[in-house]
C-alpha cells in the first residue's frame, strides 16, 4: 500500500519537525519548504497528495500561494496549519480551496484527522475554532 504523499510548508524548522512527529510515519513527507513561492514550485515538481501549509510565510503568504497553484493539474488536498483562529482567516482559506483548517495549538489532536477528511473531500475545522 502506497503512503499518502505530503508536502509541508512553514517558515519555522521547529514547527516542521513538530509536524513530522505528529504525522507519526503514517504519511510520506516528500518535502518541506519555508516560503510560499517555493510551495508553488514544489507542488508542481513533487505532485503531493496533501499540502500542509501555514498562512504567515515570507515572500508569498500561504493564502496567495494556494491561490496560485496550477488549476490545470490535480491539486493537492490543502490543509492550513496556522496560529490564526480568526474566522476571516478560516473563510479566506476555504475560499482559496482549502479543505481543512487546523490551529497549531490543536496540531497533535487535529492534524491527522484533518488530512484524512481532506483526502475524502470533506472539510475539517480545528476543535478550538469549532468550540468558539
Amino acid at each position: 500500500m502506497t503512503k499518502i504523499r505530503v508536502l509541508l510548508a512553514d517558515n519555522h524548522e521547529p514547527t516542521l519537525e513538530w509536524i513530522r512527529i505528529a504525522l507519526n510515519g503514517e504519511f510520506d513527507v516528500v518535502g518541506a519548504v519555508r516560503n510560499g513561492l517555493d510551495v508553488v514550485t514544489e507542488v508542481r515538481r513533487l505532485d503531493p497528495d496533501v499540502l500542509v501549509i501555514d498562512i504567515s510565510m515570507p515572500i508569498l503568504d500561504g493564502l496567495r500561494a494556494v491561490a496560485l497553484l496550477d488549476p490545470g493539474r490535480r491539486p493537492p488536498a490543502v490543509v492550513f496549519l496556522t496560529l490564526h483562529s480568526d474566522p476571516d482567516f478560516v473563510a479566506a482559506a476555504f475560499k482559496v480551496g482549502a479543505l481543512s483548517y487546523v490551529t497549531k495549538t490543536d496540531l497533535n489532536t487535529d492534524l491527522v484527522p484533518a488530512i484524512r477528511e481532506a483526502l475524502q473531500g470533506r472539510r475539517y475545522i480545528s476543535q478550538s475554532i469549532r468550540g468558539t
